[in-house]
């Protein structure tokens, strides 16, 4: 505590320790500077909670430190992982006062600011994440001391999704945001500006993928009309469960097709680094006419076609579209006839996209009628080729 004497609008200094006694107890008797005299308290900065606080000085305590409000406010459910979170006091805590603590911890910083204390997050919490904000150092109504307040983050968006895999290449659509931010540290000019996959920070990241920004989703040129139908703005679809099979593929994920916790972190992390698709979009019909074929588009463009056999009447191949989720270069295919017999027959080229139905090479005599137990059959030469453009990921539809 430093004292100063007023004494219209001047100052005495150079007091003895006794004067100094003197002075602070007739500043609180007759009411600080009215009598010329002014006692005033300066606060440090503090390290707590999950990070660091700084902080500006403070006034004096004027009763009993309360807690004002929490932000996000207890027992909100969608609340953005991303944002920062705010202590609200009667006044400006003391240096003294321990920061909040946040359940579960993470990496962030807390600011002193005015009557308040705020954290602003590294990155953030996961979707759907019980956050619970305990405040020491004040009384509540109940006159315990410390309060605590909880809420729940929200859920990560599809739409959110859909841009970032369009981004990164793993749909047959280009994603445009409304408007174009310039990276950090870009000096080119605005019409040549990069569109980036994510604003640049982890943080930013996190944010939008609870709450997306705006912009303009639009078709790649080449592709069969066909594919369009698979396709739902904003809500999940074929088109998606494609594109994540292949973005599962690429990180080493189950290829089931479905964004879990996993596939999110991966995406989220993908996101921020750009990391893209490196093999292309494909789209795969196997038409069941006279005569059956497989015909394959790739990056815009038909890359394939064939004669193809499908299943016959008692195993037929289940009409539909599906992703491409397992793939081999050979392997030894086993099952039951319709007979009842076992079958263990060398194949190469596999491609499988639903259940036990792929594409693959087996010798027959001819094709392009039914003749398998419900996959595609090529010739060998046709299924060598095939392959490279059916990657994990890839819709195959058969009608």
């Amino acid at each position: 505590m430093s004292i100063a004497l007023c004494n219209n609008g001047g100052t005495v200094s150079s007091l003895s320790r006794k004067t100094l006694a003197w002075a602070a107890g007739a500043a609180l008797a007759v009411g600080g500077c009215a009598a010329g005299i002014v006692i005033a308290t300066q606060g440090g900065g503090q390290s707590g909670g999950t990070g660091t606080a700084t902080s500006k000085p403070h006034a004096p305590v004027v009763g009993p430190l309360r807690l004002v409000s929490i932000t996000p406010a207890t027992g909100g459910k969608d609340v953005n992982g991303a944002a920062e979170i705010t202590v609200t006091y009667n006044q400006p805590p003391p240096a003294t006062v321990p920061l909040p603590t946040l359940s579960p911890a993470i990496a962030g910083s807390w600011q002193r600011t005015g009557d308040a204390v705020v954290f602003t997050p590294e990155t953030g919490f996961p979707a759907g994440t019980h956050v619970t904000v305990t405040v020491p150092g004040t009384t509540g109504s109940s006159g315990r001391s410390g309060s605590s307040s909880s809420f729940t983050t929200g859920k990560y968006s599809t739409l959110w999704l859909q841009e970032v895999l369009a981004q990164l290449g793993y749909l047959p659509l280009t994603w445009t945001p409304t408007t174009a931010t310039a990276p950090r540290g870009y000096q080119g000019t605005s019409a040549a500006m990069p569109t980036p996959v994510a604003t640049g920070t982890a943080a930013a990241v996190l944010s939008a993928a609870y709450a997306p920004p705006a912009g303009t989703f639009q078709w790649e040129p080449g592709y069969p009309a066909r594919l369009h139908s698979f396709w739902a703005q904003g809500k999940p679809n074929t088109l998606d469960r494609g594109a994540i099979t292949g973005f599962e593929a690429d990180h080493g994920l189950p290829t089931d097709g479905v964004a879990g916790a996993k596939v999110w972190k991966a995406l989220l992390t993908a996101a921020a680094t750009e990391q893209r698709n490196t093999h292309g979009y494909s789209y795969a019909i196997v038409n069941k006419g006279s005569p059956e074929t497989l015909t394959i588009w790739h990056d815009g463009s038909k890359v394939f076609s064939s004669l193809a056999n499908t299943g016959i009447g008692v195993a037929p191949t289940v009409n539909g579209t599906f992703p491409v989720y397992e793939r081999l270069t050979f392997q030894i295919m086993q099952g039951t006839n319709p007979d009842g017999s076992h079958y263990a027959d060398p194949v190469s080229w596999v491609s499988y996209f639903n259940g036990g139905d792929a594409v693959h090479y087996f010798p027959r005599g001819s094709f392009g009628y039914p003749q398998s137990l419900g996959c595609v059959e090529l010739p060998y030469s046709a299924a060598k080729r095939a392959y490279p453009y059916l990657p994990y990921g890839t819709l195959v539809t058969v009608e």
